[in-house]
């Protein structure tokens, strides 16, 4: 029923605390955890905090780069312990749940932890649909990592039990872009939009950054991000020839 979301943690430096995540998730019928760069693993410490849930650290994958851990997935979903001066489309746990679960029941789906001090960074959160707040004490909001993964596993486990039939648009017919594919159509973006001119090389970060807001916003599918690709060429086509 969840087998379409990945739990990825980002640069984990405690390897006890991917065993609780390991934990966490199979209380909630999870089992896709994917690690990004953790500093111990495997690890006795982390097998001891996984309490039995030692086949989820076995079937764990791990990753050099955040990029390669997500490539396959059509949603991404950043955690977030702060609110950013750049905003992104937020969701809480339940509204994330609603997205992954019921809204996008066949879509790969990734969603991401970041460091247990620093969390994620912006260029990290760049590559994110969503970011992921999890409503908590003012005073107090600093979540251990796998208390966070329970959190969030707790609604998309809840979530199994009220999912339905979507009834509006294809139903998903057209596959949405993976990260690969965006990532791959941003780099096309970024070299058409020097060779038409519209922007400088010392421009182009600050420009990037919102339009990937945008295009993550719209959620391209694989039929879209065809027709755009084929404007961009043929848009430097028309500049090389003049």
């Amino acid at each position: 029923m969840l087998s379409h979301i990945k739990i990825v943690l980002v640069e984990t430096t405690h390897p006890g605390n991917i065993g609780a995540v390991a934990r966490a998730m199979k209380n909630m019928s999870m089992t896709r955890l994917a690690l990004v760069n953790p500093k111990i693993f495997p690890s006795n410490e982390a097998t001891a905090r996984a309490s039995g849930a030692d086949d989820l650290l076995t079937a764990a994958t791990v990753y050099p780069t955040l990029q390669e851990a997500i490539a396959d997935c059509h949603i991404i979903i950043g955690t977030s312990a702060r609110r950013r001066t750049i905003s992104w489309p937020e969701l809480n746990p339940k509204q994330c749940a609603q997205t992954a679960v019921i809204d996008h029941p066949h879509q790969q789906t990734a969603i991401i932890f970041g460091r247990e001090n620093s969390g994620l960074k912006n260029h990290e959160l760049d590559l994110c649909h969503y970011l992921l707040h999890i409503p908590c004490n003012e005073d107090y909001s600093s979540l251990n990592i796998a208390a966070a993964v329970q959190v969030v596993c707790y609604e998309l486990f809840a979530a199994t039990e009220r999912e339905e039939d979507v009834k509006i648009g294809d139903k998903g017919e057209c596959p949405l872009a993976t990260a690969a594919q965006m990532e791959s159509f941003y780099q096309h973006l970024h070299e058409a939009l020097m060779d038409i001119g519209f922007m400088q090389s010392g421009q182009s970060q600050s420009i990037m950054r919102r339009l990937r807001r945008i295009y993550n916003r719209i959620q391209l599918d694989t039929k879209e991000l065809d027709i755009l690709r084929g404007i961009l060429r043929m848009s430097q086509d028309h500049q090389h020839k003049d």
